[in-house]
């Protein structure tokens, strides 16, 4: 089902629009945390969005929450880990909202283990979520966007690529891929109107976070990990939403192959 626009008549930015014409946006894992406030973030700069979602549930509450303030979305219930879901699910936005012209490769696990006891199986099931399931939704656009002459594509690595994270060699290793990747298919894609970015988060309030600090996952907990970035408080999703919306706009034309961390200074250069 279409929800259709209602208080959500935005697209405007500062007086000026974010796209020169109607746009449609994946948002893989949009259903809580960072995936949910940057669906919601799009829809009101003016985007219609598909939330993919691994649980549908999830989904489906998301879209209505944010359909419930005006946005224009869909949800699906996609394991960004199956090829051919992705691809049933591109396909089927494209049927109710139109060409996906924006991508935000959110979805992501992000478990915890002492590397010496991390199996070959839990390794392949972060590596075909984090990495594997990000390529594959970028191919599964790429087509849309080189029709249009224009495409927006950002992946949400992590800080944890950048500095190390104990306990998440895996994870850690995965967005690092997710980093690498983000710069070589921005040099590939820049000539076809396509801009390629990355936004690596460090600390964010949301259910993955707390869960970690419940578990003991993070030392002394958060309060103690802030005290050493400049910014001493924990990010918020609409933090990352802000940088997301803003790499999507037609004004962020000329920003490609970037890594923009929004951490609070956790990350700094």
């Amino acid at each position: 089902m279409v929800h259709e626009p209602g208080l959500f008549e935005g697209g405007v930015v500062n007086g000026v629009p974010a796209w020169s014409g109607p746009r449609t946006a994946i948002v893989t894992g949009g259903g809580r945390g960072i995936g949910l406030a940057v669906s919601r973030r799009l829809c009101l700069e003016g985007a219609s969005v598909a939330i993919f979602e691994r649980d549908g549930d999830l989904a489906a509450a998301a879209a209505e929450e944010i359909a419930g303030e005006g946005g224009r979305v869909v949800a699906y219930e996609v394991d960004v880990a199956d090829r051919q879901a992705v691809d049933e699910a591109v396909a089927a936005t494209r049927q109710e909202l139109g060409p996906a012209t924006i991508l935000v490769n959110n979805a992501g696990i992000s478990p915890f283990k002492k590397f010496r006891e991390i199996t070959r199986e839990e390794l392949e099931q972060v590596f075909a979520v984090n990495v594997y399931g990000t390529i594959d939704c970028c191919q599964a656009v790429l087509g849309d966007m080189v029709t249009a002459g224009w495409g927006r594509i950002v992946n949400i690595a992590s800080s944890s690529a950048q500095t190390g994270s104990v306990l998440q060699t895996h994870y850690s290793a995965s967005k690092g891929a997710v980093i690498a990747f983000t710069r070589s298919l921005a040099r590939e894609l820049g000539s076809k109107g396509i801009t390629v970015n990355a936004v690596p988060p460090s600390f964010i309030d949301t259910p993955s976070l707390q869960q970690a600090e419940e578990s003991g996952f993070l030392g002394s907990g958060v309060e103690v990990l802030l005290q050493s970035m400049p910014i001493r408080r924990v990010g918020q999703p609409d933090d990352i939403a802000a940088a997301v919306a803003y790499l999507c706009r037609d004004d962020a034309g000329f920003v490609t192959g970037q890594v923009l961390g929004v951490n609070g200074g956790r990350v700094i250069g």
